[in-house]
């Protein structure tokens, strides 16, 4: 069987954030494999180092959740990758007023900023692919989550407006929205979930993490990386302001 190689992103400047690990790493792995130089973005900055590192790519320690600091910083990208991103489960009630506010500065807020810096010099060439790591929260909901769902619903939106304005200049916008991943930020909830549902961490996994997804096991890192290659590839030309969604049969449901 042949292989379809990737695309050839030679000479592009690609901008990664959340890069330090899970979903950034592999993805910033992949657009250097296809010839990208990878500028890793992320508020860790030996976990950004060390993905650099291993790419071949550079690092930025940024906390892009101090968005003011952003408003006026300068980035050159031939492609954005929004993948920066936390969670934090807890009823409303007892949800934090300033918990909720930072989760959407960095998750909704920060990608407006780092697409606003971006678009300019993508308008200027004719060419720029813009990808945002939404989650299938972009499409449904779970309880307990709503700075995380309310940040991944509008990531959906701001996507759409950037397609929107960016198709005459060559510029593509969208979605990936998996479902669960093999990631710190999954397992690192298993805990806060255990305590919210009164189970185990292991039933947590079967009985609400996956629980919706027809497919029974977590998504890996390199799917995801997958699905933004293909976003970044001449196949994708006509691709813009959708979703490409990798839920396990989630939200066919």
């Amino acid at each position: 069987m042949n292989v379809v190689p990737g695309p050839d992103l030679s000479g592009r400047r690609a901008v990664v954030t959340g890069g330090a690990s899970g979903i950034g790493a592999a993805v910033a792995s992949r657009l250097a494999g296809l010839g990208a130089h990878v500028a890793v973005c992320d508020v860790d900055a030996e976990g950004a180092a060390r993905t650099a590192e291993q790419i071949g790519g550079e690092a930025l320690a940024i906390d892009l959740s101090k968005t003011a600091d952003l408003a006026e910083r300068q980035f050159n990208a031939d492609i954005l990758v929004n993948n920066a991103g936390i969670q934090h489960v807890a009823p409303i009630d007892q949800f934090e007023p300033e918990r909720f506010a930072f989760m959407l500065r960095l998750m909704l807020e920060a990608p407006f900023l780092l697409t606003r810096a971006v678009l300019p010099q993508m308008y200027e060439q004719g060419w720029g692919r813009i990808v945002h790591i939404s989650s299938v929260h972009g499409l449904r909901a779970s309880a307990y989550k709503s700075a995380y769902v309310s940040a991944k619903h509008g990531l959906l939106g701001l996507s759409k407006v950037i397609a929107l304005e960016g198709a005459a200049h060559g510029v593509t916008s969208n979605c990936v929205c998996p479902g669960y991943v093999r990631t710190p930020l999954v397992e690192n909830q298993l805990a806060d979930q255990a305590v919210v549902h009164g189970l185990t961490t292991d039933a947590v996994l079967s009985e609400v993490l996956l629980a919706r997804s027809s497919v029974k096991r977590l998504i890996e890192p390199a799917e995801v990386a997958g699905a933004v290659a293909y976003l970044c590839s001449p196949d994708a030309t006509s691709v813009t302001g959708t979703e490409l969604v990798l839920d396990g049969g989630w939200s066919a449901s």
